[in-house]
């Protein structure tokens, strides 16, 4: 240890005021740094780390940062991380995918010796170096070393030499990435942005919702839709045999069944290069607007519909070769009592007639608030028949940040999307309280809403403080810490030897 026993002895009631500084400073950091510390200290106190012995004499040093070596030896950070991950990580093994967690465990431990090496190189470029006397405070604080709540130099000393100097490096790297940690913080959060955070909690407002799905377009406006665009839905039943290969090798075939040589569907059998073989080249029944996607031709495709019973075709280009068709019925209009036609007519104009759905809905929606503003939001949703949802309170949430409530903590399956819909946002925190929004299209889910927000309040004083100190101590420094990773696990001064290493010395041995 770089200072005496007796300093450290009478040191302990003298940094009880630096202790609370750091603590009130940044309470969730400087616990998270305390609690990781007691675990790779007594990790490597108690739980000496492993390697496989056949390995011992193998080269384990999986690269380098800046030069530095990311070295496995036992007892250092490398090997001390490795052996806590596989703690906690040793439910999930099995005799099925022990290769594969091990890989996890050794390549997590790599990683945060990374990050590891790379803070204290920072620090070490800038030119900082940890106070000796600092360090002999920390230690003296640790748990193991307490007796009647004062540090015990006995049980310090108990520590072989090695064991209490490997222990003291340890904490002083521990004081520079605390410091170079708080020091990042401190740089991205300012006074004011916690302030500002902690005013998004509010207002908070309470919804009820009235939905209007695209599910819900009456079969009737399907059914007017197909009258006056009756060529697109036309039925007609084919056969079809496909030639891949080239034209002419088609047409012969087409020239057997012509001349009777051979019938359509030993030809189809036989020759035929599409999913319809099988079946004889059976294409089953097809509405006109079907056909697109295999006869990329219109004049093609027309020729197709007009088709009589028994007919057979020229040969056509299609997407995925040559092919003729015979028609096994002649065609027919609609029928609007078929249901499996029906559902067809409605797929097709969900698709490429959204707009008229759109504005259905959105008529019946306006029909719907006018009824709110006769006989209020209750009595409406009777008469109009429409579903409720309700939602909220919540704040404006855009983009659901974890720190506020947000859209799915409700389960509202028509919202799904809505947290990062800007006019979801703005309609909902614009609309007086007690009165219903214009109609609102959520294109995710495919519904038509009306919100009318029901009650609106700020958040709590002590909730909103709460949200100021989760943002500043913690989701802030999650939000660091992924980008601190990043820039390491990303930076040209890493020498990433990883996967070589471990499938020469550590996957074989397991």
């Amino acid at each position: 240890m770089a200072s005496k026993d007796k300093k450290i002895g009478g040191a302990s009631d003298a940094v009880t005021s630096d202790f609370m500084r750091r603590f009130k400073t940044h309470p969730f950091l400087f616990i998270g740094t305390i609690v990781i510390l007691v675990i790779v200290i007594v990790a490597f106190v108690f739980v000496p780390a492993i390697v496989p012995s056949a390995g011992a004499s193998a080269d384990l040093s999986f690269g380098s940062y800046n030069k530095i070596p990311l070295s496995y030896v036992p007892g250092n950070y490398f090997s001390q991380i490795r052996e806590m991950i596989a703690r906690y990580r040793q439910s999930s093994l099995s005799d099925t995918n022990y290769q594969l967690v091990n890989y996890q465990i050794w390549r997590e431990a790599f990683e945060e010796t990374v990050v590891h090496t790379g803070m204290l190189d920072e620090m070490t470029q800038a030119g900082y170096q940890v106070p000796a006397a600092a360090v002999d405070r920390e230690v003296a604080q640790l748990p193991q070393f307490q007796e009647n709540g004062r540090f015990s130099p006995a049980k310090y000393r108990a520590l072989d030499t090695t064991s209490r100097l490997s222990l003291w490096r340890q904490v002083q790297e521990s004081i520079a990435k605390d410091y170079y940690r708080a020091d990042i913080e401190e740089l991205r959060v300012s006074s004011q942005e916690s302030v500002f955070i902690k005013d998004m909690a509010s207002p908070k407002r309470s919804f009820s919702m009235a939905v209007l799905p695209f599910r819900s377009y009456p079969d009737g406006e399907l059914i007017a839709y197909a009258a006056d665009n009756s060529a697109l839905f036309q039925v007609t039943h084919l056969s079809r045999i496909t030639v891949t290969s080239n034209e002419r090798e088609a047409q012969q075939i087409l020239g057997t069944v012509t001349d009777g040589s051979s019938t359509f569907e030993d030809a189809a059998q036989t020759y035929s290069q599409d999913g319809y073989a099988e079946r004889g080249g059976d294409m089953g029944v097809k509405m006109a607007f079907e056909l697109a996607v295999e006869v990329p031709d219109a004049q093609d495709r027309e020729s197709l519909i007009r088709l009589a019973k028994g007919e057979l075709s020229p040969l056509m280009k299609v997407s995925t070769g040559w092919a003729f068709f015979r028609a096994e019925d002649t065609p027919y209009p609609a029928d609007p009592e078929d249901s499996t036609l029906l559902e067809k007519i409605r797929t097709y104009v969900m698709e490429f007639a959204r707009g008229r759905v759109e504005d259905y809905l959105i008529s019946e929606a306006e029909s719907f608030i006018t009824a709110v503003t006769e006989s209020g939001f209750p009595d409406a949703l009777i008469q109009k028949g429409l579903l409720e949802r309700t939602f909220g309170p919540l704040p404006i949430n855009y983009g659901e940040v974890p720190i506020f409530t947000g859209l799915s903590s409700f389960s509202v399956p028509e919202l799904n999307g809505a947290e990062s819909n800007e006019l979801f946002w703005q309609t909902a925190f614009s609309t007086p309280l007690n009165t219903p929004s214009r109609p609102l299209v959520l294109v995710d889910t495919n519904t038509v809403v009306v919100l009318y927000p029901t009650e609106a309040r700020d958040e709590d004083e002590t909730n909103a403080e709460y949200i100021e100190t989760a943002y500043t101590s913690y989701w802030m420094s999650s939000f660091i810490n992924q980008n601190l990773r990043s820039y390491f696990l990303t930076s040209k001064k890493l020498d990433d030897r990883f996967l070589d290493v471990y499938f020469k010395y550590i996957q074989p041995l397991d």
